[in-house]
């Protein structure tokens, strides 16, 4: 989705923190996605953006629009995005203070393309990249007119053609049309301008050549960015609308180019924000989901793709029957919890993961609980909801989106831990225990360690006596935080029937077993979150957030 996105309409429910609309933490983290408020749930980061595509000359990493917690700044630059971005439903902007936003969705950087060979002049008809012509630009080596690609060359990806320019001429005159006010925005569009002639020369030559229709499509999708939503000459819509043709006819010619299907996703999304809770925003949600869909088949391991997925299909939960809400919304939780398993500290994943939850505690407390047993209950839900958001705000304390959602949601955690729930465990010291040895007990887990809690301890704690003065009766089970190397799921014929968690230390393996496949996500996260934070110096704000 684009850089820039509008308010998101009021959902059912109290306000829900606002969504993340930034880019990804390992690379650009900007992206275009607005958040979306719930009703008295923490509000969504306004200022954060969808990822975006690497192709995109875009500077979204560390600049976070006002209202975005998770994404840095939303505007973007000419500048290529080398990393990959991040949260709520791409392009959708949510105020910091009134709903639990989601991190926007982040365009493709120009990483790639920056990683080619610079074209040189003499190098014929070759596609520049949204960089190249930006350093040539900043060099003055580019000529007005670039009358060198106007010589005779061959496309490196299709024919030679001599077709004439009219059939460009539409996208052309949106791109001349586009006015921008402010001197930086002037200065943007006429870099825009420029890299839009030297692609539709390059067309010119080569209608095949899908490399300079993702391009210009790219152009027409950072020009709609530099028009307001009002505007009539050009409007928004129409240069989006274009970009989108363009992206579909790159795709045609190279069905394998996942960073069109990317931003191809982000321009429907940015549409779709256009037209509100309408019929024809959601046949364009479902549209986005499709793109994402394609580009994470492609790309596997993209967790900004992954994140925007998660933010289309949670913007698409809020128009569509109520019958359908349900499955989306869990469809959008697991494409969250995907992304944060490709990066444990995407802040923005897990934010936006965290206020997704909240709304479906929302939903099913209004709904009287949920009708299916393996569900989680509306309070198990609040505070998985309350984990997350706490564990972005840890890894961004600076994102004031983030701190106004954990003011709303802090008192639903299980002060003063951050997770306590029953996993059933082997005695200490023997993780291979005939099965009949396996108790169910309680656990406590905070920025220190994963402790387990005997029922005598239980007695004694809630006489006053401290949790060290309980350990020293009887032998438990305590995972430090530090020695932790790995947590995963898994399932093993000598551990007890059920969800297996295994916590790798440098002592060794723990493993216990989770009441659910639903509960052991939560703990695996959980754990993952803490030692994440504890791994980048955190743990003291984590500490402060659990303890007051």
């Amino acid at each position: 989705m684009s850089a820039n996105s509008a308010d998101s309409d009021t959902q059912n429910g109290t306000t829900e923190p606002p969504l993340v609309t930034g880019d990804a933490d390992l690379q650009p983290e900007e992206s275009k996605d607005k958040e979306v408020e719930l009703n008295d749930a923490p509000a969504a980061d306004s200022e954060s953006k969808m990822d975006q595509p690497s192709d995109r000359s875009i500077e979204s990493d560390d600049n976070v629009p006002a209202t975005v917690v998770d994404s840095e700044p939303g505007e973007e630059s000419l500048q290529s995005n080398d990393e990959p971005a991040t949260v709520v439903d791409p392009g959708l902007d949510r105020s910091k203070d009134q709903s639990v936003q989601s991190n926007g969705a982040e365009r493709v950087s120009s990483a790639e393309e920056a990683k080619r060979p610079e074209l040189k002049k003499d190098e014929g008809s070759r596609t520049f990249t949204m960089r190249e012509l930006l350093n040539e630009l900043k060099t003055g080596e580019a000529n007005d007119d670039f009358e060198v690609e106007n010589q005779e060359a061959t496309s490196p990806h299709g024919e030679e053609s001599t077709q004439p320019m009219g059939q460009n001429d539409a996208a052309m005159d949106l791109i001349n049309s586009v006015s921008v006010g402010d001197e930086e925005g002037r200065s943007r569009q006429k870099i825009l301008t420029f890299a839009a002639r030297r692609y539709a020369s390059a067309l010119e030559r080569n209608p095949e050549d899908y490399d300079a229709l993702y391009n210009w499509a790219l152009v027409l999708q950072e020009s709609a960015d530099n028009v307001s939503p009002d505007s009539s000459l050009p409007s928004k819509d129409a240069l989006l609308e274009e970009a989108c043709k363009k992206y579909d006819e790159a795709t045609r010619l190279c069905p394998t180019l996942h960073d069109a299907y990317y931003n191809w996703a982000i321009a429907i999304s940015d549409r779709a924000k256009l037209r509100g809770r309408t019929k024809e925003a959601e046949e364009l949600w479902k549209q986005a989901t499709k793109n994402y869909e394609k580009a994470v088949k492609l790309s596997w391991n993209s967790p900004q793709a992954l994140n925007n997925w998660g933010l289309a299909l949670q913007e698409l939960s809020a128009i569509v029957p109520a019958r359908e809400k349900q499955t989306i919304v869990k469809t959008a939780i697991s494409k969250f919890r995907a992304a944060i398993r490709l990066q444990f500290d995407f802040h923005r994943a897990i934010y936006n993961l965290g206020t997704v939850l909240y709304g479906l505690a929302e939903d099913t407390s209004r709904l009287g609980g949920s009708t299916n047993a393996k569900d989680l209950s509306p309070n198990e839900l609040y505070s998985q909801s309350a984990i997350y958001i706490a564990a972005a705000h840890a890894l961004k304390p600076s994102y004031s989106v983030y701190s106004s959602a954990l003011k709303l949601v802090r008192s639903m955690l299980p002060l003063p831990y951050l997770k306590v729930g029953y996993l059933t465990a082997p005695p200490v010291g023997s993780p291979v225990a005939p099965h009949n040895d396996w108790k169910r007990t309680e656990f406590l887990l905070n920025h220190e360690a994963l402790q387990q809690l005997h029922r005598v301890e239980q007695k004694q704690m809630s006489q006053g006596l401290s949790a060290d003065t309980a350990n020293t009766k009887r032998a438990a089970i305590r995972v430090v935080i530090p020695n932790i190397v790995s947590v995963s799921a898994c399932a093993d014929l000598t551990l007890p029937p059920g969800a297996g968690l295994c916590i790798d230390t440098i002592q060794g393996p723990v493993y216990l077993i989770a009441d659910s496949w639903e509960c052991l996500d939560g703990w695996v996260d959980a754990i993952r979150l803490v030692y994440t934070i504890f791994a980048r110096g955190k743990s003291d704000v984590l500490a402060g957030i659990i303890t007051g």
